[in-house]
């Protein structure tokens, strides 16, 4: 039976033994099951691996992504052409989620729908994992997961996008999960180098896949503030100005500013604050993190900035928000 070995000098693979290591990059899981279809899942990882590779070239800095097989019990898992990737074993190590995570397809899909062991552990991470991604029969487990969820929880929406499992061809499947990759690494890393992946992965597709922002009038108003919300929720650990949100969105700040009030009823910064809060409402619920590394990874500053934003919105301290909310669980 054919083993398929993935030079993984060229990939950063994701290997955090705890939950309290986290990294600059930003990490990308793939979740693998037995009879899974090998061609997405490989355009995903080439995707991943051309941005690091020329984000790297360009800036002299670490590669941005963090990228990780995984399945269920771990190893060999063989794909539907019988061919195998090794993965690791989904265990604690990844239970403070990922920036974004495929789940591939192949007819495995059907099985793995099944399986409440991988299920149980999906439905933990969702609520810590920024998006979650399906490739062709990929979104019968994510369904399976999480019933009322799965739309929030994708965000591969394409002019004229993707349709159902059932009328996927394995060429559309490719090319989908292709794109969905492209536009995360646009978001992350900007229009240039996009361009760069999809020219160096499938050459000739740059200029026809995904929808550049800043190439004006190939996207309406509402779509590029969607397009630059999503971008403000990616970053939100980071240092995030209007003026980048608005950049990301091809508009003025002035103008960006009333956009994106009339389209989200909110601020951006309120948007923002919104985002983090979230974001520090679940590592509280979920996690036994300390206060201050909440505050680091939820773009907050510091365990006192956190505790003020809190009492100032919720009227109680992240500690009393935690002892409550497990209390609530556990009822």
């Amino acid at each position: 039976m054919p083993q398929i070995h993935l030079d993984t000098a060229r990939i950063t693979w994701l290997h955090t033994p705890t939950l309290s290591v986290r990294t600059a990059a930003r990490r990308i899981g793939v979740l693998l099951f037995d009879g899974f279809w090998l061609l997405g899942p490989g355009m995903v990882v080439e995707m991943f691996q051309s941005a690091n590779e020329l984000s790297s070239s360009r800036t002299g800095e670490e590669p941005p992504y963090e990228v990780q097989f995984l399945s269920m019990d771990g190893g060999s898992v063989a794909s539907s052409s019988s061919a195998r990737i090794w993965t690791d074993r989904i265990d604690v190590r990844f239970g403070s989620g990922f920036d974004v995570l495929f789940i591939a397809g192949g007819y495995g899909a059907h099985a793995a729908a099944r399986d409440e062991r991988l299920l149980g552990w999906l439905r933990s991470v969702q609520a810590r994992t920024r998006a979650i991604e399906t490739i062709g029969e990929g979104r019968l487990v994510l369904e399976a997961a999480c019933p009322t969820g799965h739309d929030r929880l994708q965000m591969n929406r394409y002019p004229g996008g993707v349709a159902s499992e059932a009328t996927l061809s394995a060429a559309n499947d490719r090319h989908d999960c292709a794109r969905s990759a492209l536009m995360f690494i646009k978001r992350d890393l900007g229009a240039d180098i996009a361009r760069s992946v999809a020219d160096r992965v499938m050459p000739g597709m740059a200029a026809t896949w995904v929808p550049l922002p800043a190439e004006g009038g190939t996207l309406s108003v509402a779509e590029k503030i969607r397009a630059a919300a999503r971008w403000m929720e990616a970053n939100c650990d980071r240092a995030v100005s209007v003026a980048d949100a608005a950049q990301v969105a091809a508009m003025s700040e002035r103008n960006f500013l009333r956009r994106f009030k009339h389209e989200m009823q909110v601020t951006p910064s309120d948007y923002l604050l919104q985002v983090r809060l979230r974001i520090a409402c679940n590592f509280l619920t979920e996690t036994e993190l300390p206060v201050d590394k909440i505050a680091r990874r939820s773009g907050t500053g510091n365990g006192d900035r956190l505790a003020k934003i809190f009492r100032k919105r919720m009227a109680l301290s992240p500690t009393e928000y935690r002892a409550r909310s497990r209390v609530a669980n556990k009822a």
